[in-house]
């Protein structure tokens, strides 16, 4: 199947932690320009209050599904070091890209010593984020690009828009350097809207218990640990659902459920994601049968829960 024009498309903007105003900015005009297409109409919150999220709620909400939209980045230093934002996993010779003051920059990034450097022919001004120069590979089976991580999460939570008519979804950012919105979206969404249960679109690891193609992955655990009750809830209407998936345990890892389980709020949470290979590089993989099914069991919890 050819890659769909919406996936493209944000696929092929540069939002690094810290810098998502050009990701909020087009989600925000595609929720404009198609919220009286859907099954029901969207408010929207978003502006200077929200600081890059976004906020839609459909109806009467019980459930908010959260989508990050930042990626793995680099932050340019002095005498052509790099700082990594996030976690990026780089080899030697992984093109990158920005733009600053200057112009637009395309480079290399090399591993010496354990410190990141490029090779660009100046000096790029300090402070300047690159990130990976993005590559789209789509064989029909499995789809590979930079910034699946979280651009998959993004792409199945507008897709629940078209037929949610009841929750919110959330669109986050920071994510991948530590978190830092899910405070104030938390509080905000409990204040006004009681919201106690949420779900986590993002993505997550192929590993020796979770393979591509099997359907999507419901974690049980990662570096943090959900509240039991409320993964029974998950996991009964998962096989009620027809939709296929898998179950992982991890010890490391995480996601904007680990803000929600730090917030001052009772708010449980489950992470349901899709697997994915070479995570954090310009060649992440995801199987698009893996997708579709995060997209089908997204939207039936968040209209069962």
């Amino acid at each position: 199947m050819p890659t769909p024009e919406l996936l493209t498309q944000i696929l092929h903007l540069r939002s690094v932690s810290g810098d998502e105003s050009r990701i909020a900015s087009q989600i925000s005009e595609y929720v404009f320009k198609r919220k009286y297409k859907w099954k029901v109409t969207p408010e929207i919150f978003f502006g200077d209050f929200f600081q890059n999220n976004i906020i839609l709620r459909f109806g009467n909400p019980k459930t908010a599904l959260f989508a990050h939209m930042d990626t793995v980045g680099f932050t340019a230093r002095y005498e052509n070091q790099l700082v990594p934002i996030g976690g990026p996993e780089v080899q030697d010779g992984d093109w990158i890209e920005g733009q600053d003051e200057i112009g637009e920059i395309k480079c290399q990034v090399f591993v010496k010593d354990g410190n990141l450097f490029h090779n660009f022919p100046r000096a790029i001004q300090v402070g300047t984020l690159l990130s990976y120069a993005q590559q789209v590979h789509d064989n029909g089976d499995s789809l590979q690009a930079a910034y699946l991580d979280n651009r998959i999460g993004v792409y199945a939570a507008l897709k629940i828009c078209e037929e949610l008519e009841n929750g919110l979804v959330v669109f986050s950012t920071y994510e991948e350097h530590g978190g830092g919105s899910i405070p104030l979206l938390s509080k905000f969404i409990y204040e006004k809207w009681q919201i106690s249960q949420a779900l986590i679109a993002d993505i997550t690891w192929v590993t020796d218990g979770v393979h591509p193609g099997k359907g999507v992955v419901i974690s049980l655990r990662d570096s943090y640990i959900p509240r039991k009750s409320y993964l029974d809830r998950i996991l009964k209407l998962a096989q009620c659902s027809g939709v296929p998936f898998q179950l992982e345990v991890e010890a490391h890892g995480g996601s904007d459920g680990r803000e929600l389980q730090l917030c001052p709020y009772p708010i449980d949470w489950c992470f349901v994601g899709a697997p994915e290979e070479n995570t954090h590089s310009p060649r992440e993989k995801v199987n698009w049968n893996d997708i579709n099914a995060m997209v089908d069991l997204h939207l039936y919890l968040m209209r069962h829960l």
